[in-house]
């Protein structure tokens, strides 16, 4: 980031023009200023002055002034290398109530971008006005964001004179954060608030203290990362990297990157063969030594593109359009995780005219019998994800082998957090994992749980070392009658609850931080506070699905379905492919007895989600309470086939009922094998048993 001037500015800004998608941006020149006309917040062309340039290579942006302090990020950017203006969302039409549209929210400088582009930001946002007094040490990234405040360096520097610091230690030249005289994780989670997706727990930058104390990581979710764990969205890397071998052995950050110069260590596959070679690595003892810069090893011609260690095992997906970031997860190529899940693998990301079993079979002719194909946790998590009954085993099985990288046991208690109580059991052995990352994730999980057993569970882990953790069993605490808790405990807890209400206000410009606060308000029986928080994060962010479907829920509860009627329409105006949103509208009319009308949203919900079951669940169960025996029997069968064993349940039942019994005693059969000690179900078995016979 800098100050907008003749040396810095990169773009075109001699009366260029830019048309995308029907609107118009110019960008001019006048008097040493530049100014960029775009569409205004009223719809209308409005010229807003550049005050910063933000990025340098691949692509430069530009800042302006709005009033309340702001800066806005218009959604235009300069291509350095080709010389060239570009819309940043090239296929989107944002209308001007849109938080992405550039003058909205999500493109405000202050929330979204300030804290990893300059040193020591104060955002100074006012939730009372909506409005900030940013400041900052340094307009840009300098010393001080990793290494701490300089004070006692610069006395040092002051007092050495020209003596030169390299080589001597970071605690020998004054600064307060020293990474090379810690392990790797430490220099990990250095660069972890910058280079990750995460959320503020704390305000301002602490540089050199737990990650985990001040920032809430994204774990492998849906939209973020592909089910197998691959970046998906723009995710930072770190995300990727804890997924990684390299990280569970040790390989830190300036292994390969130089922190100060921001270059590679080295070109090419040079900077792999650092340790991937013959030779090995002393550093670490347990690397196989072998010779992978060969043509034995990848197949590929020599010089080629696919003889490039990184376009195998990091391959870069384009972000901001023209920027390329590489999937620090350094995975061997599984083209037969894409044949089973739909995800990328990096042989057809060249190949793209191929399909993945043919890159599957390729690769196992090249490599035998001992090429990796073992069960991928990306199998589990997409069963999950669908929300199929059968993915709990893997859950459980992921989350209690501590040989599996922390973000995938943290995620798999995520995910089973959907499966209610069942879900939630599976974070009592969890809580004392040694990775916080996991002990976090429990802590949530126990909210699944009935109020005595959280209690008894995650009242311990509001003591944890970590904030993180105690933040998310506060959370999972927050409904608990303060009689049920011994008196250490309930301290603790108001304490954690302090840290919890702290960390979601640190980021109030947020709409999911408005939620979120909202529903703490819920927990705390505060059902006034509940809606307007519900209607403070729509008004930040009219398009935010989760908002409308948590309110409509408020008012289904409190028997306002005419008002929960028209929440679910009025997001469908703004959403309409939001699949959730009709889903919630079928089953509202359903229970209205509007039978119709809910089968034609589920219906569409079904299409929009179509890995979804339970979607296609309860349209079955609706489309056979109306006699649309044939419609149903699809609507279940498609539930059955991914993975619900309550579809097979009320298909087998469909059936009976439909004196089919030729189709219900092997789904009978079938559930009473998955449940033995089921009376009901042996009984019924055995009618149809009989049934056949006689037939």
């Amino acid at each position: 980031m800098q100050v907008a001037d003749d040396k810095t500015v990169q773009g075109d800004f001699n009366n260029a023009r830019l048309v995308s998608r029907g609107l118009t941006t110019s960008f001019a020149r006048r008097d040493g200023k530049y100014f960029i006309t775009t569409e205004g917040a009223d719809g209308k062309q409005t010229e807003y002055e550049v005050k910063y340039t933000f990025g340098v290579s691949p692509l430069q942006q530009y800042l302006v002034a709005f009033p309340g302090g702001r800066l806005q990020v218009p959604t235009v950017a300069w291509d350095t290398g080709s010389k060239r203006w570009f819309a940043m969302y090239p296929n989107e039409r944002h209308m001007p109530d849109d938080p992405l549209h550039s003058t909205g929210r999500y493109q405000n400088w202050n929330l979204m971008c300030s804290e990893c582009h300059s040193t020591d930001v104060r955002r100074g946002y006012d939730a009372k006005t909506d409005t900030y007094d940013t400041r900052w040490a340094e307009i840009n990234v300098g010393c001080q964001a990793c290494h701490g405040p300089a004070g006692e360096h610069v006395a040092w520097a002051r007092k050495s004179g020209a003596k030169a610091a390299k080589g001597l230690g970071a605690k020998k030249v004054g600064l307060l954060v020293d990474f090379s005289a810690r392990d790797s994780r430490y220099e990990v989670e250095g660069c972890a608030p910058c280079h990750s997706r995460r959320q503020r727990l704390t305000d301002g930058e602490l540089p050199g203290q737990s990650f985990l104390d001040n920032y809430h990581p994204a774990l492998l979710r849906e939209g973020l990362y592909y089910p197998d764990g691959q970046q998906l969205d723009e995710v930072y890397v770190w995300g990727s990297f804890l997924q990684s071998k390299m990280y569970a052995k040790g390989v830190r950050c300036t292994d390969c990157h130089d922190a100060h110069s921001l270059h590679l260590k080295a070109e090419g596959n040079a900077l792999c063969m650092q340790c991937h070679q013959s030779a090995g690595n002393e550093r670490f003892p347990s690397l196989k030594k072998a010779d992978y810069d060969t043509s034995a090893h990848h197949h590929h011609p020599a010089g080629s593109a696919g003889a490039q260690c990184v376009n195998c095992h990091i391959p870069a997906k384009n972000y901001m359009v023209i920027d390329p970031r590489p999937d620090h997860s350094f995975r061997i190529p599984r083209p037969d995780l894409s044949v089973k899940l739909g995800t990328p693998n990096a042989c057809n990301g060249c190949h793209d005219k191929k399909k993945p079993q043919w890159a599957a079979d390729a690769v196992a002719r090249w490599y035998g019998a001992g090429r990796r194909q073992e069960t991928h946790y990306g199998e589990t998590f997409a069963d999950a994800r669908a929300g199929r009954t059968n993915a709990l085993s893997g859950l459980d099985r992921l989350a209690s082998d501590r040989s599996v990288p922390a973000i995938v046991r943290a995620t798999s208690l995520e995910l089973a957090r959907a499966y209610g109580a069942p879900g939630g059991r599976l974070a009592v052995n969890a809580k004392d994992d040694p990775e916080p990352l996991v002990r976090a994730a429990a802590a949530h999980a126990l909210a699944a749980l009935p109020s005595a057993q959280r209690v008894l569970f995650a009242a311990p882990l509001l003591r944890d070392p970590v904030r993180l953790v105690r933040i998310e069993a506060a959370r999972s605490l927050a409904d608990v009658a303060p009689t049920s808790l011994a008196a250490n405990d309930r301290a603790a807890l108001e304490h954690a609850y302090a840290e919890l209400l702290a960390s979601e206000q640190s980021l109030a410009d947020m709409p999911a931080t408005q939620m979120n606060l909202a529903n703490l308000a819920g927990r705390r029986g505060d059902s006034g506070a509940q809606e307007a928080g519900y209607r403070r994060a729509m008004a930040m962010d009219p398009y935010f699905a989760p908002a409308y479907l948590a309110l409509a829920s408020l008012l289904s509860s409190q028997h306002k379905n005419t008002d929960a009627e028209a929440m679910l329409r009025q997001g469908l105006k703004r959403l309409p492919n939001d699949g959730e949103l009709h889903q919630s509208l079928g089953l509202l009319l359903a229970e209205e007895k509007r039978d119709a009308e809910g089968i034609a949203e589920l219906r569409k919900a079904s299409e929009l989600m179509p890995a979804q079951a339970r979607v296609l669940y309860n349209l079955g169960l609706l489309q056979q309470s109306r006699g649309q025996l044939y419609p149903a029997e699809e609507a279940l069968a498609k539930a059955r086939a991914l993975g619900d064993r309550e579809a097979t349940y009320a298909l087998a039942l469909l059936y009976v009922r439909d004196k089919r019994v030729d189709r219900a005693l092997p789904l009978f059969e079938e559930l009473v094998a998955a449940n033995p000690g089921n009376a009901q179900l042996v009984q019924m078995r055995d009618q149809l048993r009989a049934a056949s016979v006689h037939k």
